[in-house]
């Protein structure tokens, strides 16, 4: 148990939503960290499928006809990095809000403490995995799971195997309103083919399997058995009380959702639509 765990934290095992609204969350799960002294520790999955865009990602890298084709919606994150094809089925994903003035200000040792529950996570399912050991060069700098491999914030499976680890998990962290936000994305099970097709690059599925490996390849673990793992050390981690979003928090990603995260203007241009009045 860390030492954060003596200030009010909650676990949400979020049920599936839209990608908007995923990422609309976290930014209210913020504000509740600072006006109402709650931190929040949660997992979640995607519904549909969403493809999330790095900060900075160009939207031309994104295979727009294949996305509308295959139901998938798209948004940007406000993490750098490549963009992240989220499964609803094959990914698992979490996040950790809480002050910045409670958490290292160092940035690498920020990641390691809140890696310590995702780590603990893939303990308890029997998956040996840790921080790469070496550094592996990128094969697609767009898609986060086909970027170079760092040892700062990647987890791979298995990391004494060195550069023929394969890449289990990403992490990113970033600041709003005086707390730090981080989410991940654990993958469960591999989806090679929209893996790749949600890139408008010529990707062959074997450069993304040869890349990635999954808690079911690894472990033979059923998701929902993953997913409790998962939330289980993210609670004991932070000593969380079970939880549930309040209706104001809700309502406030449904409008964040709506003029940030599932516009057009963010999602192409990182350009956010101001608040209606009245």
């Amino acid at each position: 148990m860390t030492a954060l765990a003596d200030r009010p934290w909650r676990l949400i095992r979020d049920v599936p939503r839209d990608g908007a609204t995923q990422m609309a969350l976290e930014e209210v799960a913020a504000r509740t960290a600072l006006e109402d002294d709650v931190r929040t520790v949660r997992t979640y999955s995607w519904e549909p499928s969403t493809l999330s865009l790095g900060y900075r990602q160009d939207a031309e890298t994104v295979d727009w006809e294949f996305c509308d084709r295959e139901g998938i919606d798209v948004t940007r994150r406000q993490t750098g990095g490549g963009g992240i094809y989220h499964d609803r089925y094959a990914d698992i994903s979490y996040t950790i809000v809480a002050p910045a003035d409670e958490v290292p200000g160092d940035l690498m040792d920020c990641y390691e403490l809140f890696c310590e529950p995702v780590l603990e996570a893939f303990d308890r399912l029997g998956v040996d995995a840790d921080f790469a050991t070496v550094e592996q060069d990128a094969i697609y700098q767009p898609s986060c799971y086909l970027r170079d491999i760092n040892p700062a914030h990647d987890i791979v499976a298995s990391a004494d195997v060195g550069a023929l680890a394969k890449k289990i998990s990403g992490n990113a962290q970033y600041r709003q309103r005086d707390v730090v936000i981080q989410h991940g994305s654990i993958s469960y099970a591999l989806e090679p083919r929209t893996h790749v097709g949600v890139f408008d690059a010529d990707l062959e599925e074997s450069t993304f399997t040869d890349r990635v490996t999954s808690i079911s390849d690894e472990a033979g673990i059923g998701r929902e058995e993953a997913v409790d793992a998962i939330a289980g050390a993210l609670g004991d981690w932070c000593d969380a009380d079970e939880a549930t979003w309040c209706g104001s928090e809700l309502e406030a990603a449904r409008d964040l959702a709506a003029r940030k995260f599932g516009s057009d203007a963010w999602v192409r241009e990182r350009e956010v639509l101001e608040a209606s009045e009245g």
